[in-house]
């Protein structure tokens, strides 16, 4: 079964970029991450269209948070890098000759959309800062 660490990273980048001082070059980011620079610029163009990040081209250039992270719920990262639903259905419709089959989709989307309601609840109460708090006294690192 898959699973998408999208969010994972997303505040990962954004805890990163919250404990630097200047630009932070995606090269950089990747490093921390532990992961291909691609994948890092992809999250961040979403970080960046969803206002949480901005960009500086050139020789000194790389991402910045675009605000203070006590203004970014976890739930605005997790709406800008994830698609919607924490569980899914079946990948094929189940027979519909068999009763079980037949009515599973329905009771299980009842009972996902309250799991997933539930998460967003959680998300929505977080910050980046709650993550930094977490993390512990992080200092500002010079600039990349």
């Amino acid at each position: 079964m898959n699973t998408s660490s999208r969010f994972a990273v997303g505040v990962h980048i954004l805890a990163l970029l919250a404990t630097s001082t200047g630009p932070v070059p995606s090269a950089y980011i990747a490093g921390s991450v532990n992961t291909n620079p691609v994948l890092i610029r992809r999250i961040l163009g979403l970080l960046g269209q969803a206002g949480l990040t901005w960009a500086e081209r050139g020789v000194k250039g790389g991402t910045q948070l675009a605000k203070p992270p006590a203004e970014i719920k976890l739930i605005d990262i997790y709406h800008c890098v994830e698609e919607p639903g924490v569980l899914g259905l079946h990948r094929n419709m189940p027979n519909p000759a068999c009763e079980i089959g037949r009515n599973i989709t329905g009771v299980l989307s009842g009972v996902f959309d309250q799991a997933q309601a539930a998460m967003e609840g959680v998300l929505a109460a977080l910050t980046l800062q709650d993550m930094l708090d977490q993390l512990g006294s992080i200092e500002k690192k010079p600039e990349k």
